[in-house]
């Protein structure tokens, strides 16, 4: 081989391995900028190193509601809400989905049975939410799974007791995604008129509500908003959570009307059936004898067994929304709901407001003292004897046992579940009366037990 011919491979060889250790260099410095750009970005996002606490550096959280003049705004609030709840709804399961979801789980149920009840195991629980499809993954979890779990030996689940879960959780959705729509402010909560515009367009959808008269559905509409607000709203802000109404069991009493064969006594102890709003209303009617479409404390002195104190009424009359010393259908239902549910904290708390004539948020002896003796006036009008305030003073502490010897607060009325008898002592003779020959009654409901088995 030519010495030129080996200088030639020489060449190529350096020139190669050149080239290469450029490359190499390149891509090192690639990186090395990269580096240098990220760590730059980084430490910026960080703040030089250091945290800042700052304001300057507080993400935005409040995002203002569009102004009553801010049309454009609200439209495309009100637009982009309408979206969101009807993609929320497309979510939900159909008919016909959930009548599928029952024959997969009733095809996989796994042997023996417990009496007629069909149960599944967990292995055929994945199973059917393999062929179920994507709608009822939620269902489908462990979580699930155990919190249905009870005391089965083989370890399953009633398939009963999980479809009814699945329905229960559908329902829910559903309601309050119907709640949502009558949500103008878009902020979770229902102002009294979007609630009775709710109640308002549910009516024709109650089967036990169709004897009802248009010219009523007003009232009706008011009787039943006015529970809600009573129990939901205790510090009256004119607004409830639409969460607060899906808790509670207001909303089942209600969409309980759709039963077309619901029994006589099941309306009579449901405030949203038409005998109830009509009882209520027609008391109301039969009270107001001038026909002012109002109450004045006379007229409402004969409520019920038209047993309550002066002393009562004069605090029901200076304490609750009056117009020039009348009471209105609204406050008359409070006051209503209040008397009916004497054990419920929010009664407790409406009556406590009244008894607390000092504004000191507890009762003491003087408070007591100073009803009380409305109570004895009334046993002497009656020609009944007399009972010492001393031992009425005592057995009212001793039911309470309230945290201060001295003192009654709403909680401790509310703790010790017998503020339904202490209100009832201090504001109503028939009350009174009941508490202090409770054991002659009870004695009598014994014989009356005792006649009616004998025959």
């Amino acid at each position: 081989m030519s010495n030129d011919s080996v200088m030639d491979w020489k060449e190529v060889l350096k020139n190669r391995l050149s080239a290469s250790k450029k490359v190499e260099k390149m891509e090192e410095e690639k990186k090395e900028e990269e580096m240098a750009l990220f760590t730059k970005n980084y430490m910026e996002w960080k703040g030089g190193g250091k945290r800042d606490y700052s304001y300057n550096n507080i993400p935005r959280f409040y995002y203002r509601l569009p102004a009553e003049d801010e049309v454009l705004q609200q439209k495309l609030r009100e637009e982009s809400r309408a979206v969101f709840l009807q993609r929320k709804s497309r979510e939900l399961l159909d008919n016909e989905e959930l009548q599928n979801l029952w024959f997969l789980l009733d095809k996989h149920q796994t042997p023996p049975m417990i009496g007629e009840e069909a149960m599944i195991n967990y292995d055929n629980f994945l199973k059917v939410e393999e062929k179920a499809g994507a709608k009822c993954m939620q269902f489908f979890t462990a979580r699930v799974f155990a919190k249905l779990l009870h005391s089965d030996p083989y370890g399953r689940i009633s398939i009963m007791q999980f479809f009814n879960y699945v329905m229960r959780k559908v329902w829910l959705h559903q309601t309050r995604i119907g709640l949502s729509l009558y949500d103008v402010a878009g902020q979770g909560y229902l102002r009294e008129s979007d609630l009775e515009n709710y109640i308002l367009e549910l009516i024709p959808t109650l089967p036990q509500l169709d004897g009802l008269e248009k010219s009523f559905y007003s009232f009706y509409v008011c009787t039943a908003v006015r529970k809600f607000f009573f129990f939901l709203d205790p510090l009256r802000t004119g607004k409830i959570k639409i969460q607060d109404i899906l808790a509670c069991s207001f909303l089942d009493d209600l969409l309980e009307l759709r039963d077309e064969e619901l029994s006589k006594e099941s309306q009579e102890s449901n405030w949203f059936s038409a005998p109830s709003a009509l009882r209520v209303y027609g008391q109301y009617l039969n009270l107001d004898k001038d026909h002012n479409g109002m109450l004045s404390k006379e007229e409402l002195s004969r409520y019920g067994t038209g047993t309550f104190t002066n002393v009562f009424l004069d605090q029901v009359y200076q304490e609750c929304l009056t117009y020039d010393g009348e009471m209105d259908y609204k406050t008359y239902l409070d006051f209503v709901l209040a008397l009916e549910n004497r054990k419920e904290p929010a009664a407790l708390q409406y009556i406590f407001k009244l008894l607390d004539i000092e504004n000191k948020g507890y009762l003491n002896v003087f408070t007591l003292n100073y009803f009380f003796r409305a109570i004895q006036e009334q046993m002497k009008l009656h020609g009944q004897e007399q009972v010492s305030f001393q031992d009425v003073k005592d057995e009212i502490f001793d039911m309470v046992k309230p945290k201060d010897p001295c003192k009654i607060t709403l909680q401790d009325l509310v703790n010790s579940s017998q503020g339904d008898t202490v209100t009832s002592i201090l504001i109503d003779l028939n009350g009174f009366w009941t508490y202090e020959n409770r054991e002659v009654l009870v004695a009598n409901d014994n014989d009356s037990s005792a006649d009616l088995d004998d025959t």
